[in-house]
């Protein structure tokens, strides 16, 4: 039977772990804790005084800053943090939280084991050896792509790049939306020499792809930066949503060393694979095994399909800002559009849909993209409206999509508060729900004490309703910030 170990970590604490290798990741060995609450990595191989200092840092003053803060509760659940340094036989360690038993698949093939992103990125992953209650849908993808932009948003925020974000360094769980960055010991931290990581193939930005060849000293070295996460960070999303790689398709660059192609392809000749001008490094579908469709072709999905506010941003990451680092989305952009989207999401009406979810395409004859299932009924469209000037409303390039139990909340409201980690308990409670009731759509108002319906020139009491007909406008708050909206009816 396996020995308790005892140690007394950096900080003084008291470490214990059992001395039985449990898993083993590219650098480190990692042992448990007795009652599995966390687990202690191992370095298999000695660690550098740079990196021991950066680490020192990571545990120390910025696990203060994130986690010992406001709200730093929220973000231990999106982290899975290294809270102290030890040593044993020689060996310099970490010690870690234990990932949340909804990181691991409960059932099915992989029993027990972890949720690495990658099984929920790939389409010949998914469609081989998913089951399907394992899958999500794809309002769930949403949900979890943005959790993984708010954890790296506030990575960035603290100065902190991740250096190796891929699928490999996250653990998700699209039956919740949930996310979790691991291997956070490897972070680029201020005024420390980054680590010496590459990153992850799919994922290494295309100018740090170009000049690996080159010393780590050299100043033309693209070393990790929050500008290469950023890059990592729109493939994440763009694989979770659409399930194919941005930057793979049917274009080779060097048809006797696969190597070389490889470099060219991800580094200095990388190219967006539904670029809108040039085709050269379009999918060839013929190429791509039975398991990779249909998501595999973008003909049959392409990535409008995730609606204009991740498209524009998808356009700066792979067309603009590709081979231009400082055009590329910020995290934050990311977050704010993926909120937004998940305000456009219908649902399929097809109860055998595999994706349950699908973004109104602003067509008079919406249908779900993943089955072909057309939308049939009356579909109430909400045009948002902000206020610049008191009496004054003008278009915020904002919709809310409506569906029958829908609940609206008060970042819908007012434009001044946010759906974010800074939410307080009470603005996260519905303020109204929206039903298809008698043959009409309607909007229960349920906590707002100014909610005016402008037609009819009347307030709605907590309580009451207002019918959502073409052209009504409605305000839904008199406070400073408080939208307007205008519903717009879609009968197909």
């Amino acid at each position: 039977m396996a020995q308790k170990i005892t140690l007394k970590a950096a900080d003084g604490s008291t470490v214990e772990f059992i001395d039985e290798i449990k898993a083993q990741g590219g650098v480190k060995d990692v042992y448990f804790s007795p009652d599995k609450s966390y687990v202690v990595a191992f370095y298999r191989t000695p660690v550098n005084p740079n990196d021991k200092e950066r680490i020192n840092n990571i545990v120390g003053i910025y696990r203060e800053k994130i986690f010992n803060g406001p709200g730093g509760d929220y973000w231990k659940q999106m982290f899975a943090w290294p809270t102290k340094m030890v040593e044993w036989n020689g060996k310099m360690g970490i010690v870690m939280p234990f990932y949340d038993r909804k990181y691991f698949f409960d059932g099915g093939p992989f029993d027990g084991k972890e949720k690495e992103g990658k099984w929920f990125a790939s389409a010949k992953l998914r469609n081989r050896f998913l089951p399907a209650d394992q899958k999500g849908t794809f309002l769930t993808n949403l949900h979890m792509c943005i959790k993984i932009a708010r954890a790296v948003r506030r990575l960035h925020a603290a100065g902190l790049a991740h250096s190796d974000l891929s699928y490999k360094n996250i653990l998700v769980d699209p039956i919740t939306g949930a996310a979790c960055i691991i291997d956070d010991d490897s972070l680029v931290v201020p005024g420390k020499f980054p680590p010496e990581v590459l990153g992850t193939p799919d994922f290494i930005a295309p100018e740090v792809m170009e000049t690996k060849g080159l010393p780590l000293t050299d100043k033309n070295r693209k070393l990790p930066s929050i500008y290469t996460d950023r890059h990592a960070l729109a493939v994440l999303i763009y694989m979770y949503l659409l399930n194919r790689h941005p930057l793979r398709g049917g274009k080779v660059h060097d048809v006797n060393d696969a190597g070389r192609d490889e470099e060219l392809s991800m580094g200095i000749k990388a190219l967006f694979i539904e670029h809108p001008t040039d085709n050269s490094n379009r999918v060839k579908p013929q190429q791509l095994a039975p398991s990779e469709l249909p998501q595999g072709d973008p003909s049959k999905l392409p990535y409008t399909i995730c609606g204009p506010y991740l498209k524009a941003l998808f356009d700066r990451a792979f067309i603009d800002g590709l081979h231009d680092p400082m055009k590329r989305p910020s995290a934050a952009e990311w977050e704010d559009a993926l909120v937004r989207t998940t305000d456009l999401v219908q649902p399929c009406q097809n109860s055998k849909c595999e994706a349950h979810w699908f973004v109104f395409d602003n067509t008079r004859k919406p249908r779900c993209p993943f089955c072909g299932q057309e939308y049939h009924g009356q579909l109430p469209v909400l045009n948002l409206y902000y206020s610049p000037s008191k009496g004054k409303f003008i278009p915020e390039n904002y919709r809310l999509m409506v569906y029958d139990k829908q609940t609206l909340y008060m970042w819908h409201v007012n434009r001044y508060i946010a759906a974010n980690e800074k939410t307080t308990d009470e603005n996260k409670r519905p303020v109204g729900d929206f039903h298809f009731h008698n043959g009409q759509w309607i909007l229960i108002n349920r906590r707002l004490n100014s909610l005016w319906d402008k037609t009819e020139n009347k307030q709605i009491p907590v309580g009451g309703f207002v019918p959502l007909t073409d052209g009504r406008q409605i305000l839904l708050s008199t406070e400073d910030g408080g939208r307007l909206i205008v519903v717009q009816l879609v009968n197909n």
